[in-house]
């Protein structure tokens, strides 16, 4: 499923006789408390101009350790053991920090996949790309802002006027990731390491970053090394393959080749598991239709929120996020908000759950007004409803064992006793296929989905009637996912727990939502059951984010690369 115009030019690589980079048994170890912990095992891998080549695994299989040694980015505790780094001239595995220093953002873009924590929050977005530009001589101070505001324009963020003067917080968790992609393509590197670049972000926005990243290694030769846990990217965009597992490269070769006939289980194993190449089942059952006269759970009518912006000439004074939204769910239901970074999704989301004030319209939960709750009435609601973070790495508490973390809500709330709530906690765990001996565990010694698992457990905890799942699977792999949506799925069956789902994976809300709406500036454009939208969608703006889900093309053998 490489896209047809990387391998519409054959000529890419064929005067190329070295690759750009070339790694050659490269091992990585961490020490820990509990020992020294093998991440990366004697790993080859070549990544040659004018190509992508996609690195895909389950978390923990060293596809982000093996990125990050790259540039000499581990973490304080790591280190390379063994092999070489072959970045041109230079073995970048013996490199001085200071030689690093010319070769980092120069010549090489590192993509994070975590913008949160990648972005200084104390500084405007505009002044952070104009820091990259003058570090590297390519702007004075003076034409620096300008430049940066044309970077940030390249890298997909709209108005990127407005959204120089802004400061991370103020911006949208795929906006912050466009961010972070401008200051990796300011420079304009020969090679840029994306470790997922796109994972917080919409099918829409993903493909406009995707195709400027295709644009680049068509008409400069930039190399890419991507990556990522959605292999309906890795089988669109890349023309060369490496799935890891264990620290190990278990299979490696031409993209189309091992799609078409994968020689490892594993490697099979995860395309059964991703949901953009494969046939979507439900994995929740057809909820009955509610009756006429039974009220909705939640009720959303005509609602508005307004944010005031930051001032930048004759522009806009506020912006208008929540645009006249109406939506009802019922008990048992799952009903699921999609649409582009910024749509308002998350904004409609926070402002049911009383997170925020809404500017105008008006929110029913069980019948009881509580658009303007205050005290004890926006207590009962947090009991009643709650919120499953899209982080699981930032949702929970490191200082709290996973115990703590789960039997918080019934401390707030005070059920129970110390005795009663560890009971609780236990069950939780068992409902979410997590061992008793996990609650003596830190968050920090669990996997991601692990991670995610035991914040659904504290979700449930309450026996909430409404649980808002914001992106709850995007920061996870594809085996991981498919589980966490398995289970979400059974606890809705078991329970009759209403879901607010919100995500820009349209794959995945095609299989756990009874009711999708589609929402674009801050505004529904279209609502229905997910068959009859995914295969009769009546607004152009559905056919557009259909037509950019991953994984559709239709594949095409990648160009030889002559070695020669």
């Amino acid at each position: 499923m490489v896209a047809a115009a990387m391998t519409d030019e054959p000529e890419i690589g064929e005067n190329v006789t070295t690759p750009l980079l070339e790694i050659h048994g490269l091992s990585v170890s961490y020490r820990t408390r509990g020992g020294t912990v093998e991440a990366v095992r004697g790993v080859d891998l070549d990544v040659w101009p004018g190509q992508v080549t996609a690195v895909v695994g389950e978390s923990g299989s060293g596809k982000s350790t093996t990125a990050h040694a790259i540039t000499r980015l581990l973490s304080a505790n790591g280190s390379i053991d063994a092999g070489t780094v072959r970045f041109g001239r230079h073995d970048l595995a013996t490199l001085s920090e200071a030689e690093l220093r010319t070769v980092r953002g120069a010549r090489i873009g590192l993509v994070p996949q975590d913008p949160t924590v990648s972005l200084n929050p104390v500084k405007r977005i505009g002044d952070q790309v104009a820091e990259v530009l003058r570090i590297h001589g390519l702007a004075t101070r003076r034409s620096a802002p300008a430049e940066a505001v044309a970077v940030l324009d390249r890298a997909g963020l709209p108005d990127a006027a407005v959204r120089a003067r802004q400061y991370p917080h103020e911006l949208s968790g795929g906006m912050r990731q466009r961010a972070l992609i401008a200051i990796a393509i300011a420079a304009q590197p020969e090679l840029i390491i994306a470790d997922e670049p796109t994972s917080a972000l919409d099918v829409t926005v993903q493909r406009v970053i995707l195709d400027h990243l295709q644009r680049l290694t068509e008409e400069s030769g930039t190399a890419v090394l991507l990556v990522t846990h959605d292999l309906g990217i890795a089988a669109d965009r890349a023309q060369r393959l490496v799935v890891m597992s264990q620290g190990r490269v278990v299979e490696a070769g031409p993209t189309h080749d091992i799609l078409a006939d994968p020689q490892d289980e594993y490697t099979r194993h995860l395309l059964a598991s991703a949901p953009s190449l494969t046939t979507a089942r439900p994995r929740t059952p057809a909820a009955a239709v509610p009756k006429p006269d039974t009220a909705p759970l939640v009720e959303v009518r005509n609602l508005v929120k307004e944010f005031r912006l930051p001032r930048a000439g004759d522009g806009p004074r506020t912006l208008r996020a929540v645009d006249d939204v109406s939506f009802t769910l019922h008990r048992g239901q799952t009903l699921a908000l999609v649409g582009e970074s910024g749509s308002g999704k998350s904004t409609t989301a926070r402002l049911v759950l009383r997170l925020a004030d809404a500017t105008a319209g008006q929110i029913l939960f069980d019948g009881t007004d509580v658009t303007t709750a205050r005290g004890a009435q926006t207590r009962e609601l947090r009991h009643r409803a709650q919120l499953i973070y899209q982080n699981p790495y930032a949702s929970l508490d490191p200082r709290f064992s996973i115990g703590e973390v789960i039997t918080e809500p019934l401390r707030a709330f005070k059920v129970g006793d110390r005795a009663s709530r560890l009971t609780r906690a236990r069950e939780l765990l068992d409902r979410v296929a997590l061992p008793a001996a996990t609650l003596e565990r830190r968050p920090a010694e669990l996997s991601g989905g692990q991670r995610q698992r035991v914040a659904i457990a504290r979700a449930l905890a309450l026996s909430p009637d409404l649980v808002v799942c914001d992106e709850p699977v995007s920061a996870l792999d594809v085996s991981v996912q498919a589980q966490v949506l398995d289970l979400l799925a059974e606890l809705q069956t078991d329970t009759g727990v209403a879901y607010l789902f919100i995500s820009h994976d349209l794959a995945v809300v095609r299989q756990i939502a009874h009711q999708v709406a589609v929402m674009r500036a801050g505004r529904v454009v279209e609502i229905g059951p997910p068959d009859e939208l995914f295969t009769r969608p009546r607004h152009e703006y559905t056919l557009e984010l259909l037509a950019a889900i991953p994984g559709g093309r239709v594949p095409t053998p990648a160009a030889e690369t002559t070695t020669s």
